[in-house]
C-alpha cells in the first residue's frame, strides 16, 4: 500500500507568491523596499514569512533609491517591489540612478494577468540576479505576471535554482602591470584618484597599503571617500583643484573621468598628463581620453579635508559642518544630498571607514538621501547595532522625499536628519526680503524660482511623527541639540539648521603636496 505520506507531500500545493519569495531568499536577499497593491502584496507577504525585511514606503522612487544603496552597502541587490504602471514608472528614477552608480539593484513589477505560454520571466530570475552584480553592477527589472503569483503549483514540481555565486575577482594582464608600475616610477608628481568602485571592490587593505609603501598622494571622489580616511597625511583633498592641475601621471582607481572630475580635460589638467586607468568595465577604458595604460579588473577609493569656520551670525555652511564633525560619531554612515550642502560638506565631514559615505553620485539625483539613509539604517540596525545614519540635506533636496520621515519613525530607524536650511535652492532670501517682493505683485511673478519659503519649520515634519526636532539658529544650539539627538537613542531627530540665505562656497587657495614635501 503506498505511503499516504508520500502521497500526502507528493499533492501539496504552493503558490507562486511563496516560490518568488524562497527564490529571493536563495539568492540572500535581506531586504525589500516597496509599496505593495495588487498583484504584488502575496509577494511581500510571502518574502517576510521566510524572514526576508519588508520596508513599506510612501513612494517608490524612494523605494528604489534605498534598494539600490543595499546593493552598495551589501553587494548583493537590494530589492524594489512595485506594481505595474504608475508604480515601476515611479521607480524608473531610482533604476536609473543605480545604473550610473554601478549598484547591484532588482526590481519585482507585477503586471496584468498572461497566458500560460507567456509566464517563463520567471524562470529567468536567477540570470537578473547574476546581470545585477556581474562586471558593472546595475539595475535589472523583472515582470511577474499576476495569475503567476496566485498559481498553485505542485510544490515538488519547483526547482531553485542555487545562490548565485559572488562576481570573480578579474586580474589585469601582467604586462600592463609591469607598464603602470613604470609610469608611475618615473613620475615627478603622481596622484592617486579613488572612485567609489574601490569602496565597493572592498579594496581598502590594499590601496592603504600602496598609498604608503609608496607614498603617494590620492584624491577621493565623494563615496570613495573612507576607503582610506579622511585624515591621512597623504590626503590632499584640500588640494584637489592643484592637485589635479599640476599631477604629471594620474592613476585611476575605479573613478570615471565624467563631470565630477571635468573629463579628464584641460584646462583642469595638464594637456600631457598620463592617465592610468583602473576599471571593472571594459567599455569604461578610454572614455573621453587616451589612458597611457589600461588595468581591466577589480579596484580601490579615498578621502578628503577640513576648511575653517566663521564665528559670525548667521552661520554659513563651514560653521555648520565644522561644529557637526566634531560630535559625529568615526563609525557612523553620513548620507548627503543638494547642491551647497552636498558640496561643502563633503570638504568637511570626515568619513574613517569605507561603504560609510551615500550622495546624490554618478548621476547627481536629488531626492535620494531619505531612501539612502533608511536603506543604511536598516543595515546598521542588523549587522553594527548602534551606528548611527547622519542624513545631511539641503532644504531643497529634503522637500523630495520629506514624507519618508514618517517610515523613519514607523520603523524607530537610527537616523538623524540634519536639514541645512538657506531658504532657497543654492541660495534664497530672508523674511523681510521676502515679505518686500510680495508688496508689489504674486508671487510667481516676482519670487525668483531658486527661492523656497523662508524659515520653513521642517523639524515639525518629524515631531508630527513622534520624533525629535529642533529649530537652531547659533552654533550653541547646533552643538546642544546634536548632543541630545546622538544621546537619544530610542527617537529618531531631524535638527532644522538655519543659515546665510546668500551663504556660498568658499574660495580655496591651497598649495599642491607632493612626495618630497610630506
Amino acid at each position: 500500500m503506498p505511503d499516504s505520506n508520500f502521497a500526502e507531500r507528493s499533492e501539496e500545493q504552493v503558490s507562486g507568491a511563496k516560490v518568488i519569495a524562497q527564490a529571493l531568499k536563495t539568492q540572500d536577499v535581506e531586504y525589500i523596499f516597496g509599496i505593495v497593491g495588487i498583484p504584488v502584496t502575496e509577494i511581500a507577504i510571502a518574502a517576510q514569512q521566510l524572514g526576508i525585511k519588508y520596508i513599506g514606503m510612501r513612494n517608490e522612487q524612494a523605494a528604489c533609491y534605498a534598494a539600490s544603496a543595499i546593493g552598495y552597502l551589501t553587494s548583493r541587490p537590494g530589492v524594489c517591489l512595485v506594481v505595474s504602471g504608475p508604480g515601476l514608472i515611479h521607480a524608473l528614477g531610482g533604476m536609473a540612478n543605480a545604473n550610473m552608480n554601478c549598484w547591484p539593484l532588482l526590481v519585482i513589477g507585477g503586471s496584468s494577468e498572461r497566458n500560460q505560454e507567456t509566464m517563463g520571466a520567471f524562470q529567468e530570475f536567477p540570470q537578473a540576479v547574476r546581470s545585477s552584480i556581474y562586471g558593472r553592477p546595475g539595475a535589472c527589472y523583472v515582470d511577474i505576471p499576476a495569475d503567476f503569483v496566485n498559481l498553485q503549483v505542485n510544490v515538488n514540481s519547483i526547482k531553485y535554482m542555487e545562490r548565485c555565486m559572488s562576481p570573480p575577482i578579474s586580474m589585469a594582464e601582467t604586462s600592463a602591470v609591469c607598464m603602470a608600475a613604470s609610469v608611475i616610477r618615473n613620475a615627478k608628481q603622481p596622484l592617486l584618484i579613488i572612485g567609489k568602485g574601490a569602496a565597493y571592490a572592498h579594496a581598502e587593505e590594499s590601496i592603504k597599503k600602496l598609498v604608503e609603501q609608496y607614498k603617494l598622494p590620492f584624491l577621493p571622489t565623494p563615496m570613495g571617500k573612507g576607503v582610506v580616511p579622511d585624515n591621512h597625511p597623504y590626503c590632499v583633498g584640500a588640494a584637489r583643484s592643484r592637485a589635479l592641475q599640476f599631477a604629471d601621471v594620474i592613476v585611476l582607481f575605479g573613478a570615471r573621468l565624467n563631470w565630477i572630475l571635468h573629463f579628464g580635460l584641460p584646462p583642469r589638467y595638464q594637456p600631457d598628463v598620463k592617465f592610468i586607468q583602473v576599471d571593472i568595465c571594459a567599455e569604461e577604458l578610454g572614455n573621453n581620453v587616451k589612458p597611457a595604460v589600461t588595468l581591466l579588473g577589480n579596484i580601490h577609493a579615498v578621502t578628503k579635508q577640513e576648511l575653517a569656520s566663521k564665528k559670525s551670525l548667521p552661520m554659513n555652511y563651514y560653521t555648520v559642518f565644522y561644529h557637526v564633525q566634531e560630535q559625529l560619531p568615526r563609525d557612523c554612515f553620513v548620507v548627503s544630498e543638494g547642491a551647497n550642502t552636498m558640496d561643502i560638506g563633503r570638504t568637511v565631514l570626515q568619513n574613517y571607514l569605507p561603504r560609510h559615505r551615500l550622495d546624490a553620485g554618478t548621476f547627481g539625483t536629488m531626492g535620494v538621501g531619505l531612501g539612502f539613509a533608511i536603506a543604511a539604517a536598516v543595515v546598521a540596525k542588523d549587522r553594527s547595532p548602534g551606528q548611527w545614519i547622519i542624513c545631511v540635506e539641503g532644504d531643497s533636496a529634503f522637500g523630495f522625499s520629506g514624507m519618508e520621515v514618517e517610515t523613519i519613525c514607523r520603523y524607530n530607524l537610527p537616523i538623524i536628519l540634519l536639514v541645512v536650511n538657506n531658504n532657497g535652492i543654492y541660495q534664497g532670501f530672508d523674511t523681510d526680503t521676502w515679505k518686500e517682493m510680495l508688496k508689489f505683485q504674486d508671487a510667481t511673478a516676482v519670487v525668483p524660482p531658486m527661492c523656497l519659503l523662508p524659515n520653513s519649520h521642517y523639524e515639525q515634519v518629524m515631531t508630527a511623527f513622534g520624533g525629535k526636532g529642533y529649530f537652531v539658529q547659533t552654533p550653541e544650539e547646533l552643538q546642544k541639540s546634536l548632543r541630545q539627538s546622538l544621546a537619544d537613542t530610542t527617537k529618531p531627530s531631524l535638527i532644522n539648521i538655519m543659515i546665510e540665505p546668500q551663504a556660498t562656497r568658499k574660495a580655496q587657495d591651497f598649495h599642491w603636496l607632493t612626495r618630497s614635501n610630506m
